[in-house]
């Protein structure tokens, strides 16, 4: 899911649990806009969760090498 969906769904759970006061038989709507709400959060946390690992950048491959051996024997 896009950070957008989930945002998405957390408005629409929000207007659905706080604003809509609907009597649909069969239907909880308070309790569909909680649902939306828990799963919009999830989805934002996973989807920062995994923007936070791609940002991460390994060294640079041309980084210099050092070996011990000719740095302490001069010859």
């Amino acid at each position: 899911m896009g950070i957008v969906i989930c945002i998405g769904m957390m408005a629409l759970g929000a207007i659905l649990t706080l604003a809509v006061d609907i009597d649909i038989s069969g239907i909880n709507v308070d309790l569909m806009g909680i649902i939306l709400l828990i799963v919009g959060t999830i989805g934002l946390c996973a989807y920062i969760s995994i923007l936070k690992r791609r940002r991460v950048q390994p060294p640079s491959p041309g980084a210099p090498v050092i070996e011990e051996y000719n740095r302490h024997h001069l010859e």
